[in-house]
């Protein structure tokens, strides 16, 4: 597969400039805004043919969020856009400063699975919001939702401007083999590094956002009713295939019974069995077998049961779990919660900062002081104070991880940015030109340098 001939394309119409008018930009995401409402119909029923989701599940975590972006980039473009004055040093008197942002060119976004639409639209709204054209290749596991995609996109815009590839690793790895001048890529750490590995060979930048296992502490200290009814609907959206979703839960020993009753009863008043309104179905067979293989009968509470026929697998809780077993070993991607007790908060926090850097972190908490020191001392790309996943509905944080789980962020102005390069202007006036900083050198004009550089 050779795919040199799409990226040719765009960069020929890139290099036309036509991308840089705000006027284009905001008729072309006008465009896709309108395109998504009027086939909201056939996007829920492919989502719902890969996963059991609902309208109200798809509408609130995929095109609600999607729309938002649009909204966002089309209010503030401009001003984003806009060049930026800053100031300038004495030694370059009489001249002025300022910082031009300029789109890339031709970028690559790599959507992922679990979030079809948000996590392959949302980039690609902030990378034509900047300027550039784009080659979108969404995961190929949801069939349904990759299908729809194209069918919208390759049907209503050029290929030289914006584009969806099918296809599965084979297309991926042909896609990568070319010259882009961005890379988003949204999946898996190991993948992660396979598609850093990739566009280093061609210095292209890259966002990456990964994933890893993202910690919940809970002091006993909390509002327990409301602290596991924001946790547990966190961890169990979307059946727990959420890269923010909360991993596992250390939980004050003191408040732990209190913490697993208030769990049960949750789980048990929400979740019925099978995928239901409430709840999916796991995205395919491959995934509901790694994930059976993390549970631990003997330690299950809650849940447990499974349906290989219907991939369905319950909310299911393990408690006296272990940083040395299995389902803490790696991220879990699904709806298995382990809980950890813990009596020292410095202990438990020494225990997160063994693992790799989290990509989300949420503390439960009354107390100031717990949950400064918690925030202070534990490194991940983003959280909540007594909430959890709610972070990524507010575009005026930008989202992204840290060390293993990712590089670079997005949302609002931070995707805009993530797409663009600031270029460096000093521009100097003619009028005045001394004789400071040419030869012949001598200690006085060192020293008045020296005096015009502080």
């Amino acid at each position: 597969m050779n795919y040199n001939h799409i990226i040719a394309s765009q960069r020929a119409f890139f290099d036309t400039n036509a991308t840089k008018d705000h006027r284009f930009r905001k008729i072309q995401l006008k465009k896709l805004r309108s395109l998504l409402v009027a086939n909201e119909r056939r996007l829920y029923d492919a989502i719902y043919a890969d996963f059991k989701k609902s309208e109200f599940e798809t509408a609130a975590t995929e095109l609600l969020l999607i729309y938002h972006e649009i909204d966002l980039a089309l209010e503030n473009m401009e001003s984003w856009s806009r060049q930026k004055g800053v100031p300038t040093n004495l030694v370059n008197f009489p001249s002025r400063s300022y910082i031009i942002p300029e789109p890339l060119g031709v970028t690559l976004v790599i959507g992922a699975w679990n979030y079809p639409f948000q996590l392959s639209l949302a980039p690609a709204v902030a990378a034509l919001a900047a300027g550039n054209t784009v080659v979108l290749k969404p995961s190929e596991i949801p069939a349904n939702t990759a299908a729809v995609m194209t069918s919208i996109i390759n049907e209503n815009f050029p290929a030289g401007y914006f584009h969806v590839v099918e296809g599965g690793v084979e297309t991926s790895t042909a896609l990568l083999e070319c010259k882009f001048d961005k890379i988003f890529f949204t999946g898996s750490t190991a993948v992660g590094k396979i598609v850093y590995e990739a566009a280093a060979k061609h210095l292209t930048p890259v966002t990456l956002e990964l994933g890893g296992k993202s910690p919940a502490i809970v002091m006993a200290d909390c509002n327990m009713e409301v602290t596991v009814k924001r946790l547990a609907w966190a961890k169990f959206l979307n059946a727990g295939q959420t890269c923010i979703a909360p991993d596992y839960v250390l939980v004050e020993a003191s408040a732990e019974k209190k913490f697993m009753d208030a769990l049960r009863k949750y789980i048990e008043q929400n979740y019925t069995a099978g995928a239901t309104e409430n709840y999916v179905q796991i995205i395919n067979d491959k995934n509901l077998e790694r994930l059976l293989k993390l549970l631990d009968p003997s330690k299950i509470v809650i849940g447990g049961n499974y349906s290989r026929e219907s991939r369905y697998l319950a909310p299911t809780v393990m408690q006296q779990v272990s940083f040395s077993d299995p389902v803490m070993q790696e991220e879990i991607f699904g709806p298995i919660l382990p809980v950890i007790a813990f009596t020292d908060l410095n202990e438990a926090i020494q225990k997160v900062k063994g693992l790799p850097k989290p990509l989300s972190c949420f503390v439960f908490s009354t107390s100031g002081k717990k949950i400064k020191q918690v925030l202070a001392e534990l490194s991940f790309g983003g959280g909540a104070v007594n909430d959890a996943v709610m972070h990524i509905s507010n575009s005026a944080l930008p989202f992204g991880g840290v060390g293993n789980s990712g590089m670079g962020n997005y949302h609002g102005e931070a995707g805009f940015r993530s797409f663009s390069h600031y270029k460096s202007i000093l521009h100097k006036s003619s009028w005045l030109e001394t004789n400071i900083k040419y030869p012949p050198y001598a200690g006085w004009k060192q020293r008045l340098i020296r005096w015009m550089m502080k």
